[in-house]
């Protein structure tokens, strides 16, 4: 996301990229004919580094199932990363501080019971048609981010990594603003593109690509980086 918004002249976020695939790139672009309230809900799932359901807000979802989504995402990747960065042994067991390991747990499921469980009571005693987190889960929430972003998002390994993630995704942006796009996933297909007939603008050249590489997977970004790229080693028979 980071780099796609400094290559694209028009910026990019995420939120609005999924809401452009739903409205413009799906069904042979065409679009999907979808309710304001599940386009709503699409906008409004991502809240970043900010409150988890901030009350009075525009950046909360006009529905549960909008607030419901926005919510689940942050328990999903809070205890995905932690997960992760346990495994690898970025962080161990002991580092998370022992009042958010009293709250929570110390598995993953414990964790996420935690905190599923607060969000079911806390909105069915508060009953006013939206949904809440007590005061002291949010707090604990939001001090869990703060861990991993200071002790895994920020950690010098990880960083290193995201910073040739950011080359591959640079090089791949350049190499499509000049050649076609693969066909059948072939990079040897990607040929120097012509002068464009139909008039193309280069905004909509940027537009396209932005696309393409938004709708890449990782190891898909990985392989066709690899076929472009990198030299095949001679073969002898």
């Amino acid at each position: 996301e980071f780099s796609l918004n400094e290559l694209h002249p028009g910026g990019f976020k995420h939120f609005r990229q999924s809401l452009r695939i739903v409205d413009f790139l799906e069904n042979n672009g065409r679009g999907l004919n979808l309710t304001w309230e599940v386009r709503n809900g699409i906008v409004k799932h991502s809240k970043g580094y900010g409150d988890i359901l901030p009350e009075g807000s525009p950046e909360l979802a006009a529905t549960l199932e909008g607030q419901l989504v926005r919510v689940a995402d942050i328990i999903a990747y809070v205890n995905h990363d932690l997960d992760d960065a346990l495994r690898a042994e970025m962080v161990h067991p002991g580092d998370l501080p022992a009042h958010l390991r009293r709250v929570l747990g110390d598995r993953s499921s414990q964790r996420i019971n935690a905190m599923v469980s607060d969000l079911v009571q806390t909105t069915l005693h508060r009953d006013d048609g939206r949904l809440h987190l007590s005061a002291g889960m949010n707090e604990t929430i939001t001090e869990l981010r703060a861990f991993l972003y200071d002790n895994v998002y920020r950690n010098y390994q990880v960083h290193a990594e995201f910073e040739k993630a950011q080359r591959i995704i640079r090089d791949l942006y350049a190499f499509f603003l000049e050649h076609e796009f693969p066909a059948n996933g072939l990079a040897s297909c990607c040929r120097l593109r012509e002068p464009p007939a139909d008039g193309e603008t280069d905004r909509r050249r940027h537009r396209r690509v932005c696309d393409f590489i938004a709708g890449m997977t990782d190891r898909y970004a990985l392989a066709l980086y690899t076929q472009i790229f990198m030299p095949k080693p001679w073969s002898v028979l």
